[in-house]
């Protein structure tokens, strides 16, 4: 059995601010390198529950900002880490390599849901994003290009919020690891950082002994993407065979989602430069 696992940080335990999650600011650093260690744990734990599960070859694609987060010297050894950026599949990077299925841990719902921890969907920028319709974040997104390649999302971690996103999105066969309960999107209650790692550890373990459906969405796939100003979709639309539906409206549309993805990812990238 082989086992991908898409690390990200907002949904680790005990992480509630942008200041424990943000490598870029210097009065940040201490907060960060605590809590990118407690996020390499997670990501630990996930590996060995693979692991216990029969896993023969798991990758741990770290997925958090720049993403160059997770610890390679404390990674467990049974793992290949893909870090840095950019990926062309980003926070799915090498999901195309033939596993059997996903683990998506430290995850966040989606842009906009009251009472989760730091919810966004991949940037502030991004105020919705919806696939034929369905409001989706990093997890739909995500999932569905895993779909592409026949790869279900077996387990996903992080506060209560996400966990309501991915049962509302993939089914109740999803398994869910709450590590903690938003009260706001800077406040939650939270389990200790070993607990969370126990309760990842066993639940994927339960998880890949069970079968799950890939999630996918039917062809043609329409992505529409809302931005928070104009000057995002002003240049989101300059992505080949994108349309202005909307003033801060940009649409997709192709037969394979693999191009809508990468669609998305140019869109995103291009929002940015203003």
């Amino acid at each position: 059995m082989r086992v991908y696992v898409s690390v990200d940080m907002e949904g680790i335990a005990g992480v509630v601010h942008e200041s424990q999650t943000d490598p870029t600011t210097p009065a940040f650093g201490a907060e960060y390198a605590r809590f990118r260690r407690l996020m390499t744990a997670e990501a630990n734990a996930a590996i060995e529950g693979a692991l216990a599960a029969g896993a023969t070859k798991v990758l741990v694609n770290d997925s958090h900002w720049f993403m160059r987060n997770l610890l390679a010297e404390e990674l467990h050894p049974a793992a290949d880490l893909a870090s840095g950026d950019p990926k062309p599949r980003s926070m799915v990077q090498g999901i195309d390599g033939g596993f059997d299925a996903a683990l998506f841990i430290g995850y966040h719902a989606r842009a906009g849901t009251p009472n989760a921890i730091l919810d966004h969907t991949y940037a502030d920028r991004i105020h919705d994003v919806r696939l034929n319709g369905t409001a989706v974040g990093e997890l739909g997104l995500n999932a569905a290009l895993a779909g592409v390649h026949g790869v279900p999302v077996a387990l996903v971690s992080g506060d209560s919020a996400l966990a309501a996103e991915a049962r509302d999105l993939l089914g109740d066969g999803v398994a869910t690891v709450v590590v903690k309960r938003a009260v706001s999107r800077h406040a939650a209650q939270s389990v200790a950082p070993s607990v969370a790692c126990r309760m990842i550890r066993e639940e994927a373990l339960r998880a890949l002994q069970r079968k799950h459906a890939p999630y996918t969405i039917a062809a043609p796939v329409t992505l529409e993407v809302d931005f928070a100003l104009t000057i995002h979709a002003d240049m989101a639309e300059l992505c080949p065979g994108a349309t202005r539906t909307a003033g801060r409206t940009v649409g997709f549309t192709h037969r394979d989602y693999g191009e809508v993805f990468r669609a998305w990812r140019a869109m995103l990238n291009l929002s940015a430069v203003v």
